[in-house]
């Protein structure tokens, strides 16, 4: 499916829970093209919003995470309280769990209070048939009666991204299982190589149906995803955590073919580089042509996003030509960051404990999409 991209809004409309959406899209747009800061600043409302009750703790796991009814009100709930400053754009949070596409193509989704945990469906490589989404499973039913019901009541108030579908190997692995693939590395390499070019294949397929389905695209001709992405067309966050268990060689064979392929056919790709193991892979990473931009998420126990100790990785990514994303930044560690690594193609997301000390934040700040 085809996305018309249409003419932003006129800037001084009030458009979705924010002050400044229009100067949100702005920005994400200018960092998109490495040429502007986005600093997306998240707290709790200072005047709580009664017109959305929270439906109270889900029954079950299957509520939780499964009834869109519940979903949708809680979601309203939380939006509602919460304070969108800069380049945050208020978002539903439409996931269940992360790697929908291997639910999609008949991975087992285990429900738990945090996360889903995945198992494999491919036991026998050699009769495995090829990959392909199922549209009558339960899985695909359940994402797409999720999106509806968001959509149906968003009214302008909050956008709706699609879920983290994942990609490649990790997909592969979701599906497969970790240990036994990095056997398949090296025992059935066409077999790993064939099975990713149908995941890149189910990908694009699960991208445009999921649009046209759950009319995801905005009136301003965009598209949002988890990690607070919006950007004009198709966008998407990218990945491939299998890569801190590969070589850089493997990297380059198993992987980088599909994701330039992915990459070139988005019109904004992020790449979500998670944990200090997954380093060795930046130089490949950087090298892939129509990626825009990369994530650095610091491994649990580690610094957050906005330690020194990182300057001099974002420098690098920026100096490799593409946008950087810093996430867990401390409130007090926006401006240092900004003055270490230079606001142009860098985009920050901090949570403030109050809206008082969000906005006071913001005022410091260049103009939103200035």
């Amino acid at each position: 499916m085809s996305i018309e991209l249409l003419a932003d809004a006129d800037p001084c409309r009030k458009d979705l829970w924010h002050d400044d959406a229009a100067g949100a899209r702005r920005a994400m747009t200018q960092w998109w093209a490495g040429k502007g800061l986005a600093v997306a600043i998240i707290a709790p409302k200072e005047v709580r919003s009664a017109e959305f009750p929270h439906p109270g703790p889900p029954p079950d796991l299957q509520t939780q995470w499964l009834d869109p009814v519940w979903r949708a009100k809680s979601q309203l709930h939380n939006i509602a309280n919460t304070y969108w400053g800069g380049a945050a754009l208020p978002q539903f949070n439409s996931l269940i769990g992360p790697g929908s596409l291997g639910l999609f193509l008949g991975g087992i989704g285990r429900l738990a209070p945090d996360t889903i945990w995945y198992e494999g469906n491919i036991d026998d490589p050699e009769t495995s048939p090829p990959l392909a989404i199922k549209y009558d499973g339960d899985w695909w039913t359940r994402h797409v009666a999720i999106l509806r019901e968001a959509k149906r009541h968003a009214k302008g108030r909050y956008i709706v991204p699609f879920p983290d579908l994942i990609e490649n190997i990790d997909t592969l692995a979701q599906l497969r299982d970790p240990q036994t693939l990095l056997m398949d590395l090296i025992e059935r390499p066409e077999w790993v190589s064939e099975k990713v070019s149908e995941i890149n294949a189910a990908f694009f397929a699960a991208y445009d149906e999921l649009l046209e389905q759950c009319d995801l695209l905005d009136e301003w001709g965009g598209t949002s995803y988890c990690f607070s992405l919006w950007g004009k067309g198709k966008t998407v966050k990218v990945q491939c955590d299998f890569s801190c268990m590969i070589s850089p060689s493997m990297y380059r064979q198993f992987v980088v073919p599909a994701l330039t392929e992915q990459c070139a056919w988005l019109d904004n790709s992020m790449y979500h580089l998670d944990g200090e193991q997954a380093i060795p892979q930046l130089d490949n990473i950087l090298a892939i042509e129509p990626l825009k931009a990369v994530e650095w998420t610091p491994a649990a126990g580690r610094p957050g996003g906005g330690s020194p100790i990182w300057y001099d990785l974002y420098r690098r990514i920026k100096q490799g030509g593409k946008s950087v994303q810093a996430i867990g930044v401390g409130i007090s560690e926006v401006e240092p960051l900004i003055d270490a690594v230079g606001p142009e193609g860098l985009m920050i997301i901090t949570y403030a404990s109050s809206e008082a000390d969000a906005r006071a934040l913001l005022e410091r700040l260049p103009p939103i999409g200035g």
